[in-house]
């Protein structure tokens, strides 16, 4: 998240507000007495963690509440696994707060820089055919409803509203607390390696079984894939960490330093972007190595980009690259980001991308700096002629009669929020559009 004198921007730069005013609470007091204070004065309230969200669906016109304060574990209990956090505790920090107790997050998308209620709000996941996201490993939140009150939700108390809250669009309150349900701190033993891309996708439903997870990238312009395959091990495994000049060389000099010069350059050179790729594969992607679950599983990304990401049927996901691969050839585009394919269980959060069905997820991705429309709007076709549902974090054009479609639980979920903000104070353009009126 970005203020520039008295405005906001996300970090994709995709969306920004001047609101009414700033406020930064440190405590769930603090964000009562917030919304209690915009009720009383008939404005529009909303809270913003790390800014992560391509869309709107963060954007404040009337009171913002910054929750960049209210970080921290608040209790944890290494017998039930289960941890709760300040609502605006950003995900880098979660490994160090639980290590103590012996315990780790589940899964973790490849981004932590997100607010932990940012990220569970907007149905962040990472990888795995075995995993959910983030949002099914909540069973507890205690937010802020409309009229200022607590509300406490958890497998014990108001359950029948945990699909709903788990994952809210930041529509039904704010969140001042989550907990979640972790597990047994553990490793990873990863091994990433170049794949001819015919080969991964003639093979993708038996890599993604045989492995706890796999994801693959494809750069256009080549014709390989760059797999990623990963075993969860016991604490206890030695680890063999990446050496930190090689984890160097790839994370900060080749995949941002040099990446975001060439991506400056593609602008006004666009035929540099096919020979680049092809060196890209060529000299990333190719190690093993076994350390920490949140080690292994995130990354660190400074070239600013725009992200649009369509989750499909499993066995939807190789026709529908497929056909992302002959568009891209056909319109003679020159994309400078790769392609990345992940895979997540199906679950039962009302609003998740993956309700009731075992899910791929196909992303595509623009440099900041250059104009996504025409390749976003063309594979977003793609993604719903396979039956695809947006992520609610990225960049889509879907409204609420479409969404409602492609979500069983859409009404029921609308039926809460009546319930809950009926007059709409946790409201704005973005959630108009997706949600209706």
């Amino acid at each position: 998240m970005t203020r520039l004198g008295g405005s906001w921007q996300n970090w994709s730069r995709s969306a920004s507000v001047v609101p009414t005013r700033v406020e930064r609470p440190r405590t769930p007091e603090g964000v009562q007495r917030a919304v209690q204070a915009a009720q009383a004065q008939n404005l529009p309230v909303k809270a913003v963690g790390a800014g992560h969200s391509f869309t709107g669906i963060a954007v404040a016109p009337g009171v913002l509440l910054d929750l960049s304060d209210m970080q921290g574990l608040v209790r944890a209990d290494a017998v039930t696994g289960r941890a709760t956090f300040l609502a605006g505790t950003r995900l880098h920090r979660v490994p160090g707060l639980l290590a103590p107790f012996g315990l780790a997050m589940e899964n973790l998308g490849d981004i932590d820089r997100q607010s932990i209620s940012g990220a569970i709000s907007t149905g962040t996941h990472g990888t795995g055919a075995r995993f959910g996201g983030l949002a099914t490993q909540v069973v507890g939140a205690v937010l802020i409803t409309a009229d200022g009150e607590f509300l406490r939700v958890s497998t014990d108390e108001n359950a029948e509203l945990l699909p709903a809250i788990a994952l809210g669009l930041g529509a039904l309150g704010i969140l001042v607390e989550v907990t979640l349900q972790c597990v047994p701190a553990f490793v990873v033993h990863a091994v990433d390696e170049p794949a001819p891309l015919e080969d991964v996708l003639a093979t993708l439903g038996d890599r993604v079984q045989a492995f706890d997870h796999f994801e693959f990238y494809w750069f256009p312009h080549t014709e390989v894939a760059l797999t990623k395959s990963q075993e969860r091990m016991p604490e206890s495994t030695r680890r063999h960490p990446l050496p930190p000049l090689g984890r160097w060389i790839d994370e900060t000099l080749l995949s941002n330093t040099v990446y975001r010069a060439v991506c400056a350059t593609a602008r006004a050179v666009p035929r540099i972007t096919p020979p680049f790729n092809r060196l890209a594969v060529q000299l990333t992607g190719d190690r093993e190595y076994t350390d920490r679950s949140h080690t292994v599983f995130t990354q660190r990304r400074a070239v600013r980009f725009r992200e649009m990401e369509y989750a499909l049927p499993a066995e939807n996901v190789v026709p529908a690259f497929r056909a992302v691969r002959e568009l891209i050839a056909r319109r003679g585009w020159r994309i400078e980001f790769p392609i990345e394919v992940r895979f997540a269980a199906a679950d039962d959060v009302w609003l998740s991308t993956a309700y009731g069905r075992a899910t791929g997820y196909i992303a595509v991705h623009r440099y900041w700096r250059v104009d996504p429309t025409a390749y976003f709007n063309a594979v977003e076709e793609i993604m719903l002629e396979h039956g695809g549902r947006p992520h609610w974090g990225k960049l889509h054009t879907l409204d609420a009669e479409r969404l409602r479609e492609r979500h069983p639980r859409f009404d029921d979920f609308l039926a809460v929020r009546d319930r809950l903000d009926p007059e709409r104070r946790f409201d704005n353009r973005h959630l108009r559009r997706v949600l209706g009126a």
